[in-house]
């Protein structure tokens, strides 16, 4: 019999199947979970064995329950980064100049919210969730949609108020003296 015509008959198509499924490639996630159950936890050692960008590797540490806390650019607002991530989880998007506009419209008003409410932290949170959206934007080749998180986030950093209050100024006196002079 032939080679062909062994490759054709019923009983080797059989074989075929079970010889696929043992010498099925390995998954850069399966890899990346096999290695972290067996101890290696660092996403940098991770991500140079496996071949993977370390946000991959985030996220698929994160998609598999394995790892909490994770965060980068690519991270779904699906997990909470602080308490402020609930108001801008599953609100914003770039898919088109409106939507980009309409999310916009949001970490503005929240941003004003944490300024009336003297929360700094909850306004930082509203300058990275625009940067994030604009980098997100730009880097999927949305630059009109980039652009219009980038005028917002100008905007507001050509504004920052950088005015110090007394404490601030106090402060600096007594560090701007000599070691040798008494405090």
């Amino acid at each position: 019999m032939s080679k062909n015509a062994a490759r054709k008959s019923p009983a080797a198509r059989k074989d075929q199947p079970a010889a696929k499924s043992r010498t099925r490639k390995v998954s850069k996630k399966d890899q990346i979970i096999a290695l972290f159950l067996s101890g290696m936890n660092e996403i940098e050692d991770l991500s140079i064995i496996t071949g993977s960008r370390p946000s991959y590797v985030g996220s698929v540490l994160q998609e598999a329950g394995l790892m909490t806390g994770y965060f980068d650019l690519y991270t779904s607002s699906a997990h909470p980064m602080n308490v402020y991530s609930k108001f801008f989880a599953g609100k914003l998007g770039f898919k088109d100049e409106e939507t980009a506009r309409a999310s916009i419209e949001l970490i503005d008003r929240l941003h004003n919210q944490f300024e009336f409410a003297q929360d700094r932290a909850g306004q930082h949170h509203a300058l990275q969730v625009a940067l994030l959206m604009f980098d997100r934007a730009r880097w999927t080749g949305k630059g009109r949609e980039a652009d219009i998180f980038r005028q917002w986030l100008m905007s507001h950093l050509e504004n920052a108020d950088l005015i110090r209050d007394e404490t601030d100024e106090a402060l600096d006196e007594i560090e701007d003296k000599p070691n040798w002079v008494e405090q």
